[in-house]
């Protein structure tokens, strides 16, 4: 099946990829315990390494299942949208998967399996506990009584009992990869989700849609809180919706949001229960002379993040990667064009809706690199852009 989300876990030791089937398949490195010192220094030096990172197959379970909702007659595919890894506790992994409607958490654990031995019974000698299989021995002969008795003794224990039966021992032989669903969290959304993140508190987490953000807890999927609501009372007067969601890495109440007109909305849960003003927005200029009918469709922002220190915010358009300092929203701190050259091309990609696909971006762990995927039309490819901070300013590397 084909991919539909990645992701990797906070210390890169695993990675959990979904696909269009609902399936979620797990790998784990397996380079990191003789090369994590040096390649971390390696990394911070940015020196090139011969050797990329290993990855084996770990395992696989079914997340989501093809639905059917009844009321709306909508069909709900089973397709993984968003996968996000939350923290591990006693040796198990746990993570989030989302399709359109329904989020669940997933406990990983190895469990052992236990098995029976020592069941050296001498099947000669146990004829006491009953007939044998296959055994040519009547019993028809008996006379029972009520409560299962019987009146005939020709069956008696030998002096000192059976010296050949042995009390079973149970034993674990081997250790398996169970994958159990602990939460479901549904019946939350009204639109397809387009995101989920969680917490540095390791407590929550946001799942967001079109219209809404909603505010949920771990332990808790019967309810969730409306902290974002863009929906007007008038769905004619809709002029943008929201496209993205991320929470900061390191502080708990702060959040982030995309919308597709182009802007980021930062926002402080501190404030009010319901978030309908941001404390900081962030949109780029338009340029004098520069605005055409696809204008408002490129600026659509399908994708942000927050780099590790959450100075940063990464956002992707159609056509560029965007850096933001969260201290400066007076316009981005680095622009990277990623194709440039498509807008000549404009015209075509509008007519086969190309023009409407979604790419997501990522920074790396030190912060030096950024990462994103390039239309269809140039094959799928994943750009890499070395990101060169000298006297606080930011300029792109060359691409390969």
């Amino acid at each position: 099946d084909i991919i539909s989300a990645i992701e990797f876990n906070r210390n890169g030791d695993h990675l959990a990829t979904g696909d269009r089937g609902g399936r979620v398949v797990l790998f784990e490195r397996t380079d990191t315990q003789d090369h994590v010192g040096h390649r971390r220094d390696l990394e911070k030096m940015d020196y090139p390494i011969n050797r990329h990172p290993e990855f084996r197959y770990k395992t696989e379970f079914q997340s989501h299942e093809p639905e059917f909702d009844y009321l709306k007659s909508l069909e709900i595919e089973e397709k993984i949208n968003k996968i996000r890894w939350c923290q591990s506790s006693n040796g198990a992994l746990f993570l989030l998967s989302t399709n359109d409607k329904t989020i669940k958490l997933w406990k990983v654990q190895e469990k052992k399996v236990k098995k029976v031995c020592n069941m050296n019974v001498d099947l000669t000698k146990a004829m006491g506990n009953g007939p044998i299989v296959g055994s040519s021995i009547s019993t028809s002969s008996k006379q029972h009584i009520a409560n299962g008795g019987c009146t005939s003794n020709d069956f008696s224990f030998p002096t000192g009992g059976f010296p050949s039966l042995h009390l079973p021992v149970v034993t674990s032989h081997e250790t398996n990869l169970m994958a159990r669903c602990r939460r479901i969290y549904t019946h939350a959304h009204d639109y397809h989700i387009n995101s989920i993140s969680n917490n540095s508190d390791g407590e929550t987490f946001i799942s967001a849609d079109d219209l809404r953000i909603n505010l949920w807890n771990l332990e808790i999927s019967s309810q969730s809180f409306n902290i974002v609501d863009v929906k007007p009372a008038n769905m004619e007067d809709l002029t943008e919706v929201i496209t993205s969601a991320e929470f900061h890495p390191t502080h708990c109440n702060m959040l982030a949001y995309s919308s597709s007109k182009g802007s980021i909305r930062l926002l402080d849960m501190r404030q009010s229960a319901l978030c309908d003003t941001h404390s900081k927005l962030f949109e780029g200029q338009e340029a004098p002379g520069s605005r055409s009918f696809f204008t408002e469709i490129i600026a659509s922002i399908s994708d942000i993040k927050f780099a590790k220190d959450g100075r940063h915010i990464l956002s992707r358009d159609y056509m560029t990667l965007k850096l933001w300092d969260i201290n400066m929203d007076s316009g981005p701190v680095a622009t990277f064009q990623v194709h440039e050259y498509l807008r000549p091309k404009l015209c075509d990609l509008y007519e086969n809706d190309s023009i409407f696909d979604k790419f997501e971006c990522c920074l790396s762990g030190n912060g030096l690199l950024v990462f994103s995927v390039i239309p269809a039309i140039c094959f799928g490819c994943l750009v890499v852009l070395k990101v060169v901070r000298k006297q606080q300013h930011w300029k792109p590397a060359k691409t390969p």
